[in-house]
């Protein structure tokens, strides 16, 4: 496998924001996640679950809901009192509209994804048209005594429920009055009764309301006699949210226990026609409360207070065991936090409104596979930088010489010089930053640290000159031959400054020659999201790896795949390979072993050994560990292309 000196670095305190609420868009087989931090998230299922997108947080938006609607166009709403539209292209919030109502508490689409409807502070559940550029206030229904906490159309989008403290009331959406109101349950806590409130509703098809509520309790109720069906006692504390999947015979509903349950709608006895809900046993995986669940047609997802975003398969719907059987739990973004400046020795670590740069440890002794070395120096924390306002980071790198830190927000592009002598350092901001870099997506320093390259959210690439003692200039703008204006997420420049290769939104990767700026080719097309880019330092050979796990080599001077790459697609990579649950986040290449290829995600580190045979699935996919337990003879019968190891997790690779 090769020898390294690797770094434990455990002085990254990043901890990711819980998760608020979850909308499910099953035409498109796309997740939208909103952190408590005001961050959005995107996850392509059929992608293999990839975070294929993700805007920054923002200190003063607060998203306490979301939904998808016709042209799979996305709305959040929250505690500011504002309807925000995102931008999925651009990876912003398109614009922002009054509610109306004061703070904005749940949202839902109409089943034509042409209406809004919104629950407010004031008791209103206010409707607005959705336009092809925008949104329009169009009506209110009838005001109620007590905030809105929740609500449900019904499939025939002529009715709507609502779910409030201690009440569940049903709209005719055509008069805007009020037809049925119904009065849930209080809890008894000693003398005094404790109020119920209805955190999450759901209409059924057939006119039956579901709910959940602050007594712990998960009801089923009478639309139209206004009367309880069933009651199922769930949790102690609070039941938090609910979803129906759709075809309505299953339901999944998340706790402030931080457990989540299903329900199923089951015939009484076999041959029945008549069916009854069932509760099934709790799944614990998380550890704190679930505010957010939803429900595909083959898993229950959740997510919880405690960062995590876990999808969970249904086993009765997933047909054999492959990569859709596999519980996944995510809590890191795939995107990186960690920038690396090699020559120097530095890490930057980057955090929603700060960076830290760290200068690594060292040791003098040396030791065989496996040995501790004792630290000569401990690792140093050289350098806080906060960025002003309420916008978060978005992006951020480090020259490798560690002489130049950039980061952007939403708006605002900043570059900073560092001076690092006789261990002392000093930064100075750049006033002066071209006017048309008003943000960035994605930031890369060249590798002689004279070049910045800025990706833009319209698809396009500017090339910045870094000059000495510390200014900058604009050089030029790369733009794709295409006309494509999807927001580039990924960068990889070659060694020799001769090449640049960007992917963007549409995974689309475009590769420009850095002599003459202007493009000089196109990757094939392949229908899976782009996770990581890296560019050999000697062959100048694209290494691409996509969500469904398949790794890519491209030759930029001949523009096309390599013959490696061409066998690797003919004899088709490793069964174990394709079913792990974690896309690569990261490439590099080994100086000393040309044909090494180094991989990573947040579980393993891999050396993709391209001089040894690739296994086939009838070989064990075995970790070192493994390896070293058997013989010289056995381990050369087990020898192929993938060397993996699983002790060092989320790695940077150097």
């Amino acid at each position: 496998m090769g020898e390294f000196q690797v770094h434990r670095v455990r002085f990254f305190a990043y901890v990711p924001a819980g998760i608020r609420c979850v909308a499910h868009s099953p035409r498109s087989a796309r997740l939208a996640l909103a952190r408590t931090d005001g961050a959005l998230e995107v996850y392509n299922f059929a992608a293999n679950y990839f975070q294929e997108k993700g805007i920054p947080g923002h200190e003063t938006r607060s998203t306490e809901a979301l939904c998808w609607t016709a042209g799979d166009r996305l709305f959040g709403a929250g505690l500011g009192g504002d309807i925000s539209e995102y931008d999925l292209e651009k990876l912003r919030v398109k614009y922002s509209l009054d509610g109306f109502g004061g703070p904005i508490w749940s949202m839902a689409a109409d089943p034509s994804g042409t209406q809004l409807a919104v629950g407010c502070e004031d008791g209103s559940v206010k409707l607005f048209q959705v336009l092809p550029d925008k949104i329009q206030f169009e009506r209110s229904l009838d005001r109620q005594k007590g905030r809105v906490m929740s609500l449900s159309w019904h499939p025939s989008g002529t009715r709507i429920a609502v779910g409030s403290i201690d009440l569940l009331r049903v709209f005719d959406v055509k008069s805007g009055h009020a037809i049925q109101r119904i009065l849930v349950d209080r809890r008894l806590q000693g003398l005094y009764s404790r109020e119920c409130v209805v955190w999450s509703v759901a209409f059924l098809s057939n006119g039956t309301i579901v709910s959940s509520d602050s007594v712990g309790k998960v009801q089923f109720w009478d639309s139209e006699k206004g009367t309880l069906l069933e009651t199922h006692p769930v949790s102690s504390s609070a039941v938090l949210c609910l979803a129906v999947s759709e075809e309505e015979d299953s339901i999944v509903v998340g706790t402030s226990e931080g457990a989540v349950y299903q329900f199923q709608l089951l015939p009484v006895k076999w041959g029945s026609a008549e069916s009854k809900w069932v509760r099934t046993k709790p799944f614990q995986h998380h550890t704190h409360d679930v505010r957010a669940v939803a429900h595909s047609a083959t898993a229950l997802i959740s997510g919880g207070l405690d960062a995590q975003l876990v999808i969970r398969p249904l086993m009765e719907k997933v047909h054999g065991k492959g990569y859709d059987a596999a519980l996944r739990k995510f809590t890191f973004p795939h995107r990186r936090l960690v920038s690396c400046a090699k020559k120097a020795g530095l890490l930057l670590f980057q955090f929603p409104q700060h960076l830290e740069l760290w200068r690594l440890g060292a040791t003098n002794s040396a030791g065989k596979d496996g040995d501790i070395l004792p630290v000569s120096r401990a690792p140093e924390h050289l350098l806080q930088l906060k960025s002003k306002g309420p916008e978060h980071i978005c992006c951020s790198c480090i020259s490798l010489c560690g002489s130049w830190i950039a980061y952007s927000t939403a708006s605002r592009l900043h570059l900073h010089r560092v001076h690092l002598e006789n261990g002392s350092v000093s930064v100075k901001r750049v006033s002066k930053v071209p006017k048309l870099l008003c943000s960035a997506h994605q930031l890369l320093c060249s590798a002689d640290s004279t070049s910045l390259f800025v990706a833009s959210d319209q698809g396009a690439v500017h090339v910045l000159k870094l000059l000495e003692p510390g200014g900058c200039g604009h050089l030029q703008t790369l733009r794709p031959n295409s006309g494509s204006t999807e927001a580039v997420y990924l960068l990889a420049a070659s060694a020799d400054g001769d090449w640049l290769a960007a992917a963007g939104g549409d995974w689309e990767i475009n590769v420009y020659s850095l002599r003459h700026f202007k493009p000089h080719c196109t990757v094939p097309a392949y229908n899976c999201a782009v996770t990581a880019l890296a560019i050999h330092p000697v062959t100048n050979n694209l290494v691409i790896t996509h969500s469904d796990q398949q790794v890519f080599e491209f030759s930029i001077p001949d523009r096309e795949y390599t013959t490696w790459s061409r066998k690797v697609q003919q004899h088709g990579l490793h069964k174990g390979w394709l079913e792990r649950d974690m896309p690569i986040t990261h490439i590099a290449f080994n100086p000393k072993q040309p044909t090494h290829i180094l991989l990573h995600d947040t579980h393993m580190f891999c050396i993709l050994d391209k001089s040894l045979p690739l296994p086939d699935d009838a070989t064990p996919l075995m970790n070192q560990t493994s390896l070293k337990q058997l013989s010289e003879k056995a381990r050369r019968g087990h020898a192929h292309a993938f060397k993996i190891c699983k002790k060092y997790q989320v790695s940077v690779l150097m």
